[in-house]
């Protein structure tokens, strides 16, 4: 891949991943930072990364109402997710030097991260590893499809909903958004009530710490999509033409966003971010993308985890099991695999473990078959 700065991370526990270095914000050991708060020590952004967005004026909505809110509600916390997506924090994880490197540079500089490699090497645990330790709240997950598209991310509009809505609605307002208009139940026909910001547009929300965004598998995507991103990645900004039509006699409007059960003001139909987001976009490296579109990103490629690696990712996820001898066996026996099938995922070692370990499945003369069908090849050829 050519047009970006790019690294290799290489999964081990070198003696310097264990030394955090003094510029390091973000140290990859997966452990909550306690010590410290992320507004107190993040750098200020350079010159032309700077944003000053803010979601309604401190004076009022423009509708003689409360006032509004400077900024968004923080972050909702979702440490369910962060556990099945990470297992349990715990002591003395082997941290990537070159990757922290990567993350702590992208946070500094307010740039995405690209994060290249094989299938099942971790690149999506990133912005979950990152969001943990920095107590930056739950990750915001864009899933890339051929069909996905930027308008997609960043808001969806129900303008049919909308329509029927007023068809059936009696004249007075509802009293929330989306609540019951009228004694008879009808909906409420007010546009907030139809349109939600995508994982995107929320994460562009002027937070006052950058939120995780984790754009997944973003070489699935359609040709234009990475050419369509670089004016919003630039300008830190949308704008919302249905909000940006009424904001003569409705400048604020109230919103749903990505986040659940959460709503959020907008004015004049236009959304800017105080702190650009931190952007992990993955890609399995199954296509080249646009020279403009890696200048504007850091370039992270991630190399099959190790052993000691391997072997904390099985601790984090199954516990003491870690210090079992079949589950040693079985990272050393993986290992071997992986480097002969041309890379195996880290989830089929975790299944493997289970299945010996939990006592749901008990080992005998078939353990070996079983054992080379969970550790499928990823690459699509069949065994003889």
């Amino acid at each position: 891949m050519t047009g970006a700065a790019q690294f290799e991370g290489n999964g081990t526990g070198a003696g310097s991943a264990r030394l955090p270095r003094p510029w390091w914000i973000y140290r990859g050991t997966g452990l909550p930072l306690h010590d410290i708060e992320l507004a107190d020590v993040l750098p200020a952004a350079p010159p032309w990364r700077t944003f000053t967005g803010s979601s309604a004026s401190a004076d009022g909505d423009g509708t003689g109402g409360a006032p509004a809110s400077v900024e968004p509600p923080a972050p909702p916390q979702d440490e369910a997710e962060l556990r099945r997506r990470l297992g349990a924090t715990r002591e003395g994880m082997v941290a990537d030097p070159t990757e922290v490197d990567l993350v702590n540079a992208a946070l500094i500089l307010r740039r995405p991260l690209l994060v290249t490699g094989r299938p099942g090497t971790g690149k999506s645990s990133l912005a979950y590893r990152i969001s943990r330790e920095l107590g930056l709240g739950r990750v915001l997950r864009w899933p890339v499809t051929s069909r996905t598209t930027l308008a997609s991310g960043l808001y969806r509009y129900d303008a049919v909903g909308r329509i029927h809505a007023a068809a059936t609605s009696d004249s007075r307002p509802a009293a929330a958004v989306g609540a019951p208009s009228g004694d008879g139940g009808a909906p409420s026909s007010d546009i907030g009530a139809f349109l939600e910001l995508g994982p995107l547009g929320t994460a562009l929300l002027p937070h006052a710490l950058p939120r995780v965004l984790l754009v997944d598998e973003f070489d699935k995507s359609d040709m234009d999509l990475p050419n369509d991103l670089l004016d919003v990645f630039e300008a830190g900004e949308f704008t919302i033409p249905e909000l940006a039509r009424l904001r003569g006699h409705r400048p604020v409007v109230e919103v749903r966003s990505d986040d659940p059960d959460r709503t959020v003001l907008i004015r004049d139909g236009r959304v800017r971010c105080r702190e650009f987001p931190l952007v992990v976009v993955t890609s399995n490296d199954e296509r080249e993308f646009p020279p403009a579109f890696l200048r504007r990103c850091l370039h992270l490629h991630v190399r099959e985890p190790e052993r000691d690696r391997l072997a904390d990712i099985v601790a984090a996820h199954l516990g003491s099991r870690d210090d079992d001898p079949r589950v040693a066996e079985l990272i050393r026996l993986f290992a071997e695999r992986s480097a002969q099938e041309n890379g195996l995922a880290t989830d089929q070692l975790l299944n493997s473990i289970w299945l010996a370990t939990s006592g749901a499945y008990s080992r005998g003369a078939d353990w070996e078959a079983l054992l080379r069908a969970v550790w499928h090849r990823l690459d699509g050829v069949r065994e003889p």
